[in-house]
């Protein structure tokens, strides 16, 4: 048995025993007479408001706040990339020819300044320890004697020099000048503390001079490569405070300043380069990462704006819930613009001082919701 609901007309039950006893083909839909005795333009302003009691509006915890006039502190919006701050990578190569004894660091190994990474037999190392070692025997002999000196000192300067240039410190040349006694190998250290990126040499090999030996990055800080859009340039300024996110550390931000402005837009994306450089303490933000950064803009602006919280979505459109009266809200669609400090901009749809619901709006519009399928199904 098919229950017909009492407020069901004549005319509406003839339609829905039409639509039941149709097997196929094309089915027309049954007229509805004017004077169906509903208004459907209450009907259709019942649909957008939502009213609520006040334990049920307690309950709920709706809070309103009014649209006002506020200045936005906008910002930029650019897509990018960290990696090694240039500054801090190092590439070691070879200071004098020879044969590689020891290799003692492999690509990933963490290393602190300082640290022994391989060593040289080097018969050039060796030529200039005994150079030194023979300047220095020189100048002891000639010590006293006005016109000797001074050249023996020149001599054994220029030989210090040469040693310091293949890496050897002064600790180091000043203990060869004590002992007298020339070192076999030559050491090579890391010069920073970080993490070596490239090795291409084994124990064994022979190397020449400039041979690449070991690339080195300090991943204290690293660099987040910016995509700044060409339409954007206006409002970018060298300075300007950044506030970076990415997708390892969701709802985490990182902040830094805007450290440089490129002056050459790319001629296939339309951007300009831009870079900030941001403190890694741990390490945690890795190079080749992707970014999505926010560039506080040049210039603040008054707009008519609501809390982010008041602005949701109801089928790709914005909406908004604006007190009406005690426990009322009335749905209310808006154009938005600008976001910026938690604040919307509303282009289009309120009014500066109306009261909007900035928390409990989803419950709005659960509510809202019930009731339209309320009447749908009381009006079908």
């Amino acid at each position: 048995m098919i229950k017909i609901p009492f407020a069901f007309s004549a005319a509406a039950l003839a339609a829905c025993l039409a639509l039941m006893s149709g097997c196929g083909g094309d089915r027309a839909a049954a007229p509805v007479p004017a004077g169906d005795g509903h208004d459907h333009e209450a009907e259709a302003a019942a649909a957008t408001t939502v009213t609520l009691t006040p334990q049920a509006l307690a309950a709920a915890g709706i809070r309103t706040e009014p649209a006002a006039t506020r200045p936005l502190a906008l910002r930029v919006a650019a897509p990018g990339e960290l990696e090694w701050n240039a500054r801090r990578v190092v590439h070691l190569t070879a200071r004098a020819g020879g044969r590689l004894e020891r290799v003692l660091a492999v690509r990933g190994d963490r290393v602190r300044e300082g640290q022994l990474l391989a060593e040289l037999y080097s018969p050039d190392f060796l030529a200039l320890q005994a150079e030194f070692l023979q300047a220095a025997g020189r100048l002891a002999r000639r010590a006293g004697d006005p016109a000797e000196e001074a050249p023996a000192r020149t001599l054994l300067s220029g030989a210090r020099e040469r040693l310091r240039l293949l890496g050897l410190p002064e600790v180091d040349i000043d203990a060869l000048a004590a002992s007298g006694a020339p070192r076999p190998l030559l050491a090579v250290r890391a010069p920073l503390s970080g993490t070596v990126l490239d090795t291409g040499v084994v124990a064994g090999d022979a190397v020449e001079l400039g041979a690449s030996l070991f690339r080195l990055a300090d991943p204290s800080t690293v660099w987040a490569c910016l995509h700044i859009q060409e339409r954007d340039l206006a409002h970018v300024r060298v300075g300007a405070d950044v506030v970076l996110s990415v997708q390892a550390y969701p709802g985490e931000e990182f902040r830094g300043r805007l450290a440089f402005v490129g002056d050459a837009v790319d001629a296939a994306s339309r951007t300009v380069e831009g870079r900030v450089e941001l403190a890694n303490p741990g390490g945690r933000l890795k190079p080749g990462m992707f970014v999505e950064a926010a560039i506080a803009a040049a210039g603040d602006r008054r707009a008519l704006a609501v809390p982010g919280s008041a602005v949701q979505d109801d089928d790709g459109r914005a909406i908004v819930f604006v007190r009406t009266g005690e426990g009322a809200f009335a749905r209310r669609a808006v154009r938005t613009g600008e976001r910026a400090g938690g604040f919307v901009e509303v282009l289009e749809g309120l009014a500066e001082g109306e009261a909007v619901a900035v928390s409990g709006g989803f419950l709005l519009k659960s509510e809202l919701h019930k009731e339209s399928m309320r009447d749908d199904h009381g009006h079908d």
